[in-house]
């Protein structure tokens, strides 16, 4: 609080700067040490323009999904057949497409193992080296 001097005797209630910009200034210097001088973050890649680069064509997926139901159903790429069908149509495709990438199988979340077991069967049979599993 300052006072004041002079003529009529009234105290005049001021705020006293000083002592709050000297925590402001504390405060400020804290947050310059603890902000680190490089920022850290993800790379992100900048798309660039269309019209300049030519892109080439993308490739076709040749990869094969294959979804067991718990119903002992299976679709091959949205292809709804049967067990005793499978291995034919893969081995179909094998000789349609050549050498595919991977093979993914996916289950249900409540089907019996057995089938899906019996799908990879298939599938190394028909002459796939490598079959992933995907979650559902």
């Amino acid at each position: 609080m300052g006072m004041s001097v002079g003529g009529n005797g009234k105290q005049r209630a001021d705020i006293n700067m000083t002592p709050m910009i000297d925590v402001l200034l504390v405060l400020i210097i804290i947050f310059m040490v603890i902000m680190p001088t490089k920022s850290i973050g993800l790379k992100a890649l900048v798309p660039e323009d269309s019209t300049r680069v030519e892109r080439p064509p993308e490739p076709v997926s040749r990869d094969i999904v294959i979804s067991v139901h718990r119903d002992g159903s299976v679709e091959l790429n949205r292809e709804a057949l049967d067990i005793p069908r499978l291995r034919e149509r893969l081995e179909r495709l094998f000789i349609e497409q050549g050498a595919v990438n991977v093979v993914f199988v996916r289950g249900d979340g409540d089907v019996d193992f057995a089938n899906v077991a019996e799908v990879i069967d298939m599938t190394r049979g028909a002459g796939v080296g490598r079959v992933a599993l995907m979650p559902n």
